[in-house]
């Protein structure tokens, strides 16, 4: 019971008769967002942000098209390598459970303006994070649950429209937020489990299906680039590497967790694991259920159309109704992350109209504002950008975190000896250093499959515009607001030894 008072966290700690200030304290703030999310509640956060079945189910037709049913196998390389980034990541949130995760670590363990470059590339994948997650909602999955027939600017209006929900539930409450997001999960964790066990009883049954399929190429068979670098199988890892983020959305809302030094660490790994176990149960399930590989691999939406075959109809509408649900519960976590990062930089001064942006509704204890100016950018990318680079944009999102990602390993391995080390936090101990290494052979390799794809081009345009956009704010502040970037609030020695 004593080691666990050693890392409670809530208004004040209090060990020995004596006050002890908590970490939002040693950060120079005063506790604004309102402690209420348990363990479970944390995790769920993070489970819903990775949201394997919705990842699944809007990349599975790449995989069928680039590298066959056997390019499920990857998601086994991508789920290692993300869990490994998962546990540096953990380490980190364990010291210093701010809102703002990485910008709050690169801020603290280095200097602010290398934290304003993690704040800043976190913001842009977060951002468009939500528009996509959202516009795969409507186009994916809610249209043809309506029965409405394919058509851009419907997807659009739709998009709009549940960006507008999650934000008013966004600002009303966190606990709202995550009592939605907790249903979504259990309802997500159901599907998986219940659709891969019905998938494996429907093929013994009618014999409709194959094992050989685990290792077909499909329509690939004769694809003369399959092997070569950016080619077909490198192609089909980015179903692993799209979905198996977001892990970090837990650090985001640490100052809203309860014992975050424990729950939120334990949260980010334990997200990871069971999405990359779970995933791996689904594709298993779901490639030996194929009937008629070229059939499945030319429909529009593959997943729906393995149910259809195997369970009926009534089957697939089930499926996209926990589909739509797990895709709103998603983006709702996405906006909330997003939202806690941009007020994070703001209470700092580091982000444009901080002066608004760190505003916290006295009532909802939710930042509003932040919230508000993430519905705003949906919209404006909803009305202004044209179809083509609408998409770009959205896969320009997969690299963001990998940058992110990659980042935050160099940084631990930078400033890891000099870490506090807090009792009864997690701690990998002696494994960090070489835990740490491989994280970073990872996620170079990730970046590498990522960028080198001839159709990664123009995305990779996009991330460097996103990056020059950043830094020319950043200039801004040099010139106009350098006291911004060159002192940081609450004690610096705090979470170092």
């Amino acid at each position: 019971m004593a080691e666990v008072a050693e890392v409670a966290e809530g208004p004040a700690e209090i060990q020995a008769g004596e006050r002890v200030e908590t970490s939002v304290e040693l950060g120079g703030y005063q506790q604004e967002l309102k402690r209420t999310l348990g363990s479970f509640q944390v995790f769920a956060i993070s489970f819903a942000f990775i949201s394997v079945a919705v990842g699944i189910f809007a990349t599975y037709d790449d995989v069928l098209q680039t590298a066959g049913p056997v390019g499920i196998w990857l998601w086994v390389i991508a789920a290692v390598g993300q869990v490994l980034v998962a546990l540096v990541v953990a380490q980190l949130a364990a010291r210093i459970p701010l809102s703002g995760s990485s910008y709050q670590w690169a801020s603290r363990l280095t200097n602010p303006k290398i934290g304003w470059g993690f704040g800043w590339l976190a913001f842009c994948y977060l951002a468009i994070g939500v528009v996509a997650v959202d516009n795969a909602l409507a186009s994916q999955a809610f249209m043809p649950l309506a029965g409405i027939e394919p058509d851009e600017g419907t997807a659009r209006l739709i998009t709009v429209v549940v960006l507008l929900v999650q934000a008013l539930l966004a600002v009303a409450s966190t606990r709202l937020v995550s009592l939605i997001n907790t249903g979504a999960v259990g309802i997500e964790l159901a599907l998986v489990v219940v659709v891969a066990i019905a998938l494996t009883i429907a093929v013994v049954v009618t014999g409709d299906g194959a094992a050989d399929n685990l290792v077909s190429r499909g329509v690939t068979e004769n694809a003369p680039d399959y092997f070569a670098v950016g080619g077909g199988l490198m192609l089909a890892m980015i179903m692993g590497l799209a979905t198996l983020v977001g892990f970090d959305a837990a650090a985001n809302l640490a100052e809203e967790a309860k014992d975050p030094h424990r729950s939120v660490p334990r949260a980010i790994v334990g997200s990871v694991v069971a999405a990359g176990l779970l995933g791996m149960l689904f594709l298993i399930a779901l490639t030996v259920a194929i009937d008629d590989i070229p059939k499945v691999t030319a429909d529009g939406s593959p997943v729906a159309a393995i149910m259809r075959d195997q369970l009926g109809p009534v089957m697939e509408k089930v499926l996209l109704v926990a589909i739509t649900f797990a895709f709103f519960g998603a983006g709702m976590v996405v906006m909330v992350a997003c939202s806690r990062m941009i007020f994070a930089m703001s209470r700092d001064s580091r982000f444009p109209a901080h002066r608004l942006m760190r505003r916290v509704n006295p009532r909802t204890q939710t930042p509003i504002p932040a919230t508000v100016l993430i519905f705003t950018l949906g919209v404006v990318l909803m009305v202004a950008l044209p179809g083509a680079a609408l998409l770009e944009l959205i896969t320009a999102s997969t690299i963001l975190p990998a940058l992110t990602y990659g980042s935050t390993v160099v940084l631990y391995l930078a400033v890891r000896k000099g870490l506090d080390r807090k009792k009864g936090a997690f701690d990998l101990g002696r494994f960090e250093l070489p835990v740490a290494i491989c994280a970073l052979a990872w996620t170079l390799v990730a970046l590498f499959v990522l960028v080198a794809p001839r159709e990664a081009l123009v995305s990779v345009v996009i991330v460097v515009g996103l990056l020059a956009a950043g830094g020319l704010y950043f200039l801004f502040m040099l010139k106009f607001d350098r006291e911004g970037l060159e002192t940081e609030p609450g004690d610096m020695s705090a979470f170092k030894h």
